[in-house]
């Protein structure tokens, strides 16, 4: 995702936040904790920090601004409810429909999204870092990448190595992604994967004559073939960069900017 959708992001979350903390009815949210139903409700800025939520009705309901940190919205109803600026850090929405919602500025970090509806979702005004099971046809293969290098650079190698199998998954002449995922096994220390995977960049760069791309992957290739120092990597390091020198500068290259 681009640094400047986070920002944006960023800030609309502020502001919803700072203009609807006190904006909902209080009878409907009573409502909603009752029954889980709540369809076209005004509950923006509502505080629904890990409420049961599962399989309820809210429908076109106002939640901009909510907190709905790592509630559980498993198999909720959300068509068409409005969450722009609402923080669903963490949330379980597995199985939701969020068919027309709208999701500018939300947090969806952390959200696990496993079979989640979003026809007519314009998914990427949301920040989706983290998130557990993106649908592949919401986010196009160079946001994978720049996910999966954003983990790496943490130190979650097999969180990185997930979101560059889903950009090949969509993208299967991505070089790119083949040279990351490849880095991040090695940083796993598992140099006979990370071995393929940059022979597979290698030809893929090749015939794409991406010649710095080739560059990259043959700095790569070669470090692979220097026998390993035990004081030269340790487990969870958190940049690509250490491992290879420059090879993970490069790498950012292939990020979507």
């Amino acid at each position: 995702m681009k640094s400047h959708i986070l920002a944006t992001a960023a800030f609309l979350t502020t502001i919803s936040l700072s203009q609807t903390t006190q904006a909902a009815n209080p009878g409907q949210l009573r409502q909603l904790l009752a029954s889980k139903q709540c369809q076209n409700c005004d509950l923006s800025g509502a505080g629904l920090v890990m409420a049961d939520l599962s399989g309820g009705d809210l429908s076109g309901a106002n939640l901009a601004g909510a907190n709905l940190s790592r509630a559980n919205l498993s198999g909720t109803d959300l068509r068409g409810a409005n969450l722009s600026g609402a923080v669903l850090f963490g949330a379980n929405l597995s199985n939701a429909k969020l068919n027309g919602a709208t999701v500018v500025g939300a947090d969806l970090r952390n959200t696990y999204l496993v079979n989640v509806q979003l026809t007519g979702v314009k998914i990427n005004d949301a920040n989706l870092q983290g998130a557990t099971g993106i649908p592949l046809q919401v986010a196009k293969p160079e946001e994978f990448y720049a996910w999966g290098v954003a983990e790496a650079q943490k130190g979650n190698q097999q969180d990185a190595i997930n979101y560059f199998n889903q950009a090949i998954a969509i993208k299967s002449d991505y070089a790119g992604a083949y040279l990351a995922r490849g880095v991040a096994w090695y940083q796993l220390f598992d140099r006979k994967k990370a071995s393929q995977d940059a022979e597979t960049a290698i030809k893929l760069f090749t015939s794409q004559k991406d010649s710095a791309g080739l560059q990259t992957a043959q700095a790569f290739v070669q470090e692979l073939q220097t026998p390993p120092l035990t004081d030269k990597i340790t487990a969870g390091k958190p940049s690509l960069t250490d491992l290879v020198g420059s090879v993970s500068s490069l790498l950012l290259q292939f990020l979507p900017f």
